[in-house]
């Protein structure tokens, strides 16, 4: 493909074909010659919108952009509707390619029920790789919305599933040859998988409904990055148990031979859910199947502490997500 916006043939039959008027929302969706997408909401309901690029890997990027504009949505306590996504596709891009990365962006959406509303798909000399920008398009009641800066002195600080899942997937694909030198087949390959548990949809429309006031999903910087944002929203100081962090053991076999720090790994599928009784918030997650635990509380000061077997260290401003020390 040449350089400019993908021609219409290409438009037709390999990004628009398949999508569909999904939602009872959208009155007017992705199609040729639309540059807008047109939504309906009732009068007691909110817009609530994001928008994130994808940059650290281009494999299977066109799952990830839909999971962390998604999570994005969940974490502010809406339904995600639909996304918009601009694609800007290095010079002489393959369509072959293109296809392939629309078709994950469109099996992902299917799977999570939301649609597919416009974008735009350029071939540019600005990049040398993949680039996606997704922008992500929600509902919420006005009185559930959950905010960081909704977390009060002496909540419960939960964490779901485990720590560093998209970091040890996106490890595990892009250098699976190297830590093949290292580990066993099996543990490299079960890394891989861990882009299964990438949605937090789930566990944000059982928090809101048990208790939760605020959440975060869980992003660059990991949890440490995430707990920092958190406090600082919030205003609010944190305590929390080092030990208590759920991780997976393919998460810190991959990490130590990276010689990376798990806890600032980015880490999509996993959310900080902040309530004033979370073991009853705890409870409801895993009665559903979703692992879920209590790894402190917030604190009436500004100290952002972590514990571990008695020594106390305090965490910094986050920096780059340790993803990029490798790729």
């Amino acid at each position: 493909m040449k350089v400019g916006k993908v021609s219409e043939n290409v438009l037709k039959r390999t990004i628009l074909k398949g999508i569909k008027n999904t939602r009872e929302e959208v009155i007017i969706g992705a199609a040729l010659g639309e540059d807008c997408a047109v939504l309906e909401l009732k009068e007691d309901e909110v817009y609530v919108t994001t928008t994130d690029p994808i940059t650290g890997t281009i494999t299977d990027i066109g799952r990830l952009a839909v999971h962390v504009a998604v999570n994005d949505l969940a974490a502010e306590g809406a339904e995600p509707i639909g996304l918009l996504c601009t694609a800007l596709l290095p010079e002489n891009f393959k369509e072959s390619r293109l296809k392939i990365i629309m078709e994950q962006y469109k099996e992902t959406c299917a799977s999570l029920g939301i649609q597919p509303l416009g974008g735009h798909t350029e071939l540019t000399t600005a990049v040398n790789r993949p680039v996606l920008n997704v922008t992500g398009i929600g509902k919420a009641k006005k009185n559930r919305l959950t905010p960081t800066n909704n977390a009060k002195p002496g909540m419960d600080i939960i964490v779901t599933k485990w720590v560093g899942l998209e970091g040890t997937s996106i490890l595990a694909k892009e250098k699976e040859e190297e830590l093949l030198t290292r580990y066993p087949r099996a543990i490299v390959e079960e890394a891989k998988k861990f882009d299964i548990f990438l949605s937090v949809l789930p566990e944000a429309r059982i928090a809101v409904a048990n208790g939760a006031v605020a959440m975060h999903d869980i992003t660059e910087g990991g949890v440490f990055g995430a707990l920092w944002e958190l406090a600082q929203s919030a205003g609010v100081g944190i305590e929390v148990d080092l030990k208590k962090i759920p991780i997976r053991q393919e998460t810190v076999e991959v990490c130590e031979f990276f010689d990376l720090n798990p806890y600032c790994l980015i880490s999509s599928g996993s959310m900080l859910i902040v309530a004033g009784n979370g073991y009853d918030c705890v409870k409801a997650l895993e009665e559903k199947g979703i692992p879920a635990v209590v790894i402190g509380k917030t604190t009436d000061n500004n100290d952002k502490v972590v514990l571990n077997e008695g020594e106390k260290r305090f965490l910094e401003a986050p920096k780059s997500d340790e993803l990029y020390k490798v790729l």
